[in-house]
């Protein structure tokens, strides 16, 4: 295979660029172990929340740390395809612990620290999981599920930095690991067997597991590879919260490649002006960001900034507004290569290093993927016209994209017809094959780079004594590029206030994850429903397009 580095066009690309996978990968003996070999190889940079403590790993610490973490793990009984729930902030001990479980072969379940008790519930319930690592800012959430809910799969509670009755201490276990292990010390791992086990939200149902295999770091030298343009040399930072696909996105195809990460574990609100301190101070040299961060800095004075070190901006999630690509340009030197991919997959479409960037574009299909605008009868349509965003997955499913929505078997009918792996999500081409966004073909929100679905909000909603039915729709919005928006028919004696408003926006905010809460409430008197009396959000969106942006929900200008 010719080198990721030595592709020069987009027709090369698609000739040359493939995927080796080993019949026994394994990312931690076959890409950390590999990297560490050369024991001075920077794996990472991290600071603290306030950027002012610094510290620096190897790919020799994270192996030699690793090896702690599977003989620990092991000497509970912890092996081969247990699940471990994992709930931890962006702190190095989380990409060791990670790292170490796909060493073992245990199916890693990452969860963001902002669920709340009754999401835990849901999910350790759901994936019966065995094995739950948190710390102490978080364990409190699981005692209150675990003093009302009986978790018959949970063998192990494993708190990392501290002493709590009825948990094990992990500094303890870690201290009397040894650092020393060989492939041969433990059960072999295929690349078929499960490796990672996110959950991502749906529309009409609570959140479905997406299962992939061992396989699924390759799959993501395109999202480091082609996308980023990541080389052994550079240091990339890619923020997202580590409970999210999106930090996969940031440290399985950069490490494969070698490519050292810039961690900064954020607390509270985003700082634009510490982000930009950070990137400047470390030198970092690829940015990748949501839309909303970008949008945030670029409300800032960039002029007194140094932007010398950064070769490559980029962002995914939802589409950039071409004024804020502009900002940053003007500002960087740098334009922000767009991509498109999902939870289900690695990068699908994206704006490659020899690929000619055209504003408000996803770019083209990943040069060794087939993917194409299909319509109703999934058959290919004429650049133009808008129709579903498919993967070809026969004869063949490519590396990188899931296994199926574990326990699903309807779902996997639904998003897996004729060969190919429907995304769920809109676009259409141009006359050149570039792709552009149109619109999600279900409901479901992205909010500041969080995928929500409505059915979530609904139902929390629906505990409320003031609300008798309720509908949740994706409102546009220029910071965040969607907020959530609840469309609310209220019980018999509650009348609309701006009092009942914020009561209400607490409650959802007090029983499901905060990022969840209606950002705007609309009393109505009804909704819009189908014959069968199926709710109709596609109306409701349309609505909010229209009053917002001008535009209705074909995208055309009014």
């Amino acid at each position: 295979m010719m080198s990721i580095y030595d592709l020069k066009d987009y027709e090369s690309a698609k000739k040359n660029f493939r995927i080796d996978v080993p019949e026994n990968f394994n990312f931690g003996f076959d890409v950390i172990d590999k990297h560490a070999k050369d024991r001075n190889r920077l794996a990472m940079i991290w600071t603290d929340s306030s950027g002012k403590d610094v510290k620096k790993f190897t790919f020799w610490d994270f192996s030699r740390y690793s090896n702690k973490v599977v003989n620990a793990l092991r000497k509970i009984g912890i092996k081969k395809g247990d699940k471990v729930f994992l709930m931890l902030p962006r702190i190095p001990e989380w990409y060791g612990i990670i790292v170490g479980c796909h060493k073992l072969g245990a199916v890693v379940i990452p969860a963001p620290g902002l669920l709340t008790a009754a999401d835990i519930e849901y999910r350790l319930l759901k994936s019966k999981a065995n094995v739950i690592i948190t710390n102490v800012s978080n364990y409190l959430k699981v005692e209150e599920e675990c003093k009302k809910t009986e978790f018959p799969h949970l063998r192990h509670k494993i708190l990392l930095d501290g002493d709590v009755e009825g948990w094990r201490n992990f500094e303890s276990m870690m201290e009397h690991a040894s650092a020393s292990l060989s492939r041969e010390d433990i059960e072999q791992t295929s690349s078929n067997d499960p490796f990672l086990l996110y959950f991502t939200s749906g529309t009409t149902k609570y959140p479905k597991m997406v299962l992939h295999r061992c396989t699924y770091p390759l799959g993501h030298v395109r999202t480091a590879g082609l996308w980023h343009d990541a080389h052994p040399s550079d240091l990339i930072w890619v923020l997202s919260d580590t409970g999210w696909a999106k930090a996969a996105w940031g440290f399985y195809g950069q490490w494969v490649l070698g490519t050292g990460l810039f961690i900064h574990n954020a607390e509270g609100r985003f700082n634009p002006k510490l982000t930009m301190k950070l990137m400047q101070e470390h030198g970092v040299t690829i940015f990748c960001a949501p839309p909303t961060v970008y949008r945030m800095l670029i409300l800032e004075d960039l002029s007194g900034y140094d932007f010398s070190s950064l070769r490559v901006s980029t962002s995914a999630g939802e589409p950039l507004n071409p004024e804020v690509i502009k900002a940053w340009r003007e500002a960087s030197g740098s334009t922000i290569r767009e991509a498109y991919g999902q939870t289900e997959t690695t990068m699908l479409v994206g704006n490659y290093r020899f690929l000619p960037v055209k504003p408000g574009s996803m770019g083209k299909p990943s040069p060794d993927l087939q993917v194409e605008i299909l319509d109703d009868n999934n058959m290919p349509l004429p650049s133009g016209e808008a129709g579903f965003i498919a993967v070809r997955v026969k004869p063949e499913k490519p590396v990188g994209i899931f296994d199926e929505y574990l326990d699903e078997a309807e779902e996997n009918s639904r998003v897996f017809k004729d060969g190919w792996y429907f995304t769920g999500d809109k676009a259409y081409k141009d006359h050149d094959g570039y792709l552009y966004f149109f619109g999600r073909a279900d409901d479901v929100i992205k909010a500041s780079g969080y995928r929500i679905g409505p059915f979530e909000v609904e139902s929390v909603l629906q505990e409320h004594e003031a609300v008798a039915e309720s509908a949740v729709v994706g409102s546009p919005d220029d910071i965040r590029g969607e907020i959530v928006k609840a469309f609310i028919i209220l019980a018999p004696g509650y009348k609309p206030s701006e009092e009942l408003m914020h009561d209400i926006q607490e409650y959802v905010k007090k029983n499901t994850a905060p990022y969840k809460y209606p950002r705007e409430i609309e009393f109505v008197e009804e909704l819009p429903k189908t014959t069968s009396g199926k709710i109709k959000r596609a109306v409701l969106r349309k609505m909010e397009f229209d009053r917002k942006i001008g535009k209705n929900f074909d995208g055309i200008e009014k």
